[in-house]
Formats: structure tokens, C-alpha cells, sequence
């Protein structure tokens, strides 16, 4: 059995991972207590040392003082603030009045909207969520093919991965020690770039 569990450690974890967030636990309550659990159970198998765990404390409190990943909330809780409060909602409609003659111009909407949420949340969760609950049954109203809604909401979202201020450029720029400035300069172009084709292939398909 030891032997057995010291070979399968890992998916042994995994297993365990998809069984809390089956239950219904919270991500973060649950990737905290596999790591403890697995890491007592590492000790009595003789694979880590308790040392590893006196470090705990300082390593939770280092990440805290961190400048840098201190943006990542504050981002998270300004994306719920912009999807609470309607604002987003106010937005899509008159970018939607905007390009309403143009043939597909609710997925044109959708797309610069989407680009202007990445812009101001840096949140992939708020922006898909926005957008899906917002624009999804305007499309359908308005006679969209699903494929082609749904498809352009998803695209969209993800832009606030690449468009500054992402979290992920915020925890990149941490890790590789580089500043959030630079990170954020090298992906304002790409992300502008990814943003025109997406508005291509909605004029290619609309056509």
C-alpha cells in the first residue's frame, strides 16, 4: 500500500481534487486542503520533511506583501462591480445602436464590447459572464445563429486574457521579474491585432 501510494501521488491528488469540487467546495478551500493533507501525508511516507512546512507561514505572508500580485483582486473585484452594476449591460447597447445598420452588427458589438471589458476588468470569468448573460438572448431574438453567438461571446471574453490589465500578464510579470509596464506594452498591439480578427471572420461569416 505504501508503496502504492508513493508511485500515485500525484494522481492520487488530482482524483481527490475532482472529488471536492464534485462535492461542491469551494476551488480555493479545496486546492489548500489537498495540498496540507497530501503534504502530512508525504511526511509519514518520508518523502518531504516537516521543515517544508515551517516555511508556510512566510510563504503566505511573502505573496501578501507582494505589490504586484496585489492588483489581481482588486481587478477581480472591479470585473463584478462593471457586471453588478449594469454598466456593462448600458455599454452593449449603445455600441449595439451603434453598429446596428451594419449586416452582423451585434457580433461586431459584442466583440468591441468584449475588448473594452478586457480593457477595464483584466477578468475572463467577468467578461464571459457578462457577456453571455447580456448579449446571448439579444442575438437569438434577433435571429443569430447559436453556433455563431455563442462562438463570438467566448472569443470576445477571452480577450481579457491578452488586453492589458490581465491577471495573467500580472502573475507572468511576477514570475519572470519583469515590470507589469513592459508586460503590458508588448500585449496592447497582439491583443488589438487578436481583436481584428475576430471582427474579420464575423464579416467573413455575415457576408
Amino acid at each position: 500500500m505504501t508503496q502504492f501510494l508513493i508511485a500515485n501521488m500525484a494522481p492520487l491528488m488530482f482524483a481527490a481534487l475532482v472529488v471536492f469540487l464534485l462535492f461542491g467546495y469551494p476551488v480555493s478551500f479545496a486546492l489548500a486542503a489537498i495540498g496540507l493533507s497530501f503534504g502530512f501525508l508525504g511526511i509519514e511516507l518520508g518523502l518531504l520533511t516537516p521543515a517544508l512546512f515551517g516555511a508556510l507561514p512566510e510563504r503566505i505572508f511573502g505573496i501578501m506583501s507582494n505589490d504586484t500580485l496585489l492588483a489581481v483582486p482588486f481587478f477581480t473585484f472591479m470585473g463584478l462591480i462593471l457586471e453588478r452594476s449594469g454598466m456593462a449591460e448600458d455599454l452593449l447597447n449603445t455600441i449595439g445602436q451603434l453598429f446596428g445598420p451594419i449586416r452582423g452588427g451585434l457580433a461586431y458589438a459584442v466583440i468591441f464590447v468584449g475588448a473594452l471589458l478586457a480593457a477595464t476588468t483584466g477578468v475572463v470569468a467577468a467578461s464571459v459572464i457578462s457577456m453571455g448573460l447580456i448579449s446571448l438572448p439579444i442575438m437569438l431574438r434577433y435571429g443569430y445563429d447559436r453556433r455563431l453567438a455563442s462562438g463570438v461571446i467566448a472569443a470576445s471574453g477571452t480577450l481579457a486574457q491578452i488586453i492589458p490589465p490581465s491577471l495573467v500578464l500580472i502573475v507572468l510579470a511576477d514570475q519572470l521579474g519583469k515590470s507589469v509596464g513592459d508586460m503590458y506594452a508588448g500585449a496592447i498591439f497582439p491583443g488589438l491585432v487578436l481583436t481584428a480578427l475576430y471582427a474579420i471572420y464575423v464579416f467573413g461569416v455575415t457576408m
